[in-house]
């Protein structure tokens, strides 16, 4: 299951709880998952997530990120699941957030402003699932886990 959203929308949040609880979890903005090769942006490494996706045979596993190559990999997904939040509280989450710096300048929460605009509609576009995370931790990964075990 790819877990995608906006920053602050509660991915690594929704992943620390997935782990806790047992599963199997990734987040492609950490280690060698992810590259910015020419600095124009984050991409995820293709052969690595190519490679972990297709050794991925038992149980769920559940992958968080948010690239623009992502789209590549959809069909190799049973559920794609955007998390979603109103601009108010995602700008908020950002700047009180102490687990990532991202979010904290000016520009940094332009930049944020602009991507709900422009990307949050494509990743709703190629989404199975949305979830509202203004609901509880304990709320978002029991939704999280039941899309994992649903024949949809």
């Amino acid at each position: 299951m790819l877990i995608t959203g906006m920053s602050g929308t509660g991915k690594s949040t929704a992943l620390t709880e997935l782990a806790r609880k047992g599963h199997r979890v990734v987040d492609t903005d950490y280690g060698e998952w992810s590259e910015n090769l020419d600095g124009t942006g984050w991409l995820w490494n293709e052969d690595r997530i190519m490679a972990l996706l297709m050794g991925h045979n038992e149980g769920t596993l559940f992958l968080s990120g948010t690239v623009s190559n992502q789209g590549k990999f959809y069909s190799m997904f049973d559920a794609i699941v955007l998390l979603s939040a109103p601009l108010d509280v995602i700008l908020e989450r950002v700047s009180s957030r102490h687990n990532n710096p991202y979010g904290k300048t000016q520009a940094e929460r332009e930049e944020i402003i602009h991507y709900v605009h422009t990307v949050e509609p494509l990743l709703r576009a190629g989404s199975t699932f949305e979830i509202d995370t203004r609901k509880s931790i304990e709320e978002v990964t029991r939704e999280l886990e039941q899309i994992a075990t649903s024949p949809y």
